[in-house]
């Protein structure tokens, strides 16, 4: 591997229809990681929708077809903790033991990094060169801090942000009710979870909240905005990158 390894970016089904922002801050932070940077254009979604569902058949199929597009790449990159982990945790277990698909898919997601990790454990980043006027406060997603141990790794880089202050919310580690397709299953289970949840990240008080996952983010966004919150949300690489233009998530253009 090179000194300049080459990255396949996994956009993510929700970045690439709904704030697409959050690929070009990904962009511009593995650059400035060192890396090149690639966007295949045969990536389809991660088909954790499929898996949370118990469609395995139809899994399998995406899955290969993630396989196959990124197997080039020296390293896999998602700037998102849930699709992260199903391609690094999940494909796997999809295929046989012994099976070509199954050897495939190790590889794979031995390489597969969310962002955040990616830079700070692979890439060894421990600044970036923006600015942020304001507070804000994290929401550690479940798929990254569960499945991925990613916890510390977004708090050092936003630590380094000229005039960003980080302010803790309560039970910062509690799930935003979101879920992938839990939310579709349990609308009213959800609702109150992330009910509780925009009540604790308006009780901190901050400009911002900010995840590493876009679902999550969403969920949050809209209930803030129900309750007439005057919290925004972000994406953290958005804030990293200082790609802080485009209208908070949940705001119209």
């Amino acid at each position: 591997m090179t000194d300049t390894p080459k990255v396949g970016l996994f956009v993510t089904c929700l970045v690439d229809l709904f704030r697409p922002n959050v690929g070009w801050a990904a962009v511009k932070l593995l650059r400035d990681a060192g890396c090149e940077v690639d966007v295949p254009r045969k990536q389809t979604c991660c088909g954790q929708p499929a898996y949370n569902s118990g469609d395995r058949a139809d899994t399998r199929e995406i899955a290969k077809g993630v396989i196959s597009a990124f197997e080039p790449y020296d390293y896999v990159v998602a700037p998102s903790g849930s699709c992260g982990g199903m391609i690094a945790r999940h494909y796997a277990e999809l295929f046989d033991e012994g099976s070509d698909w199954r050897a495939r898919a190790e590889v794979l997601g031995a390489k597969t990094h969310e962002l955040i990790s990616f830079l700070v454990d692979i890439r060894g980043m421990k600044s970036v060169d923006t600015e942020f006027g304001g507070t804000v406060t994290y929401h550690d997603s479940c798929s990254g801090l569960r499945e991925l141990g990613i916890k510390e790794q977004p708090r050092a880089l936003l630590a380094s942000v000229r005039g960003l202050e980080l302010k803790e919310m309560e039970d910062a580690e509690v799930c935003c009710g979101f879920g992938g397709t839990f939310c579709v299953k349990y609308p009213d289970i959800s609702n109150q979870m992330v009910e509780r949840k925009a009540g604790t990240a308006s009780a901190t008080q901050p400009d911002m909240l900010l995840a590493g996952d876009l679902g999550c983010l969403m969920n949050m966004a809209g209930k803030l905005k129900r309750q007439g919150s005057g919290v925004q949300a972000r994406h953290v690489a958005e804030v990293l990158a200082g790609l802080t233009d485009e209208p908070p998530i949940g705001e119209a253009d």
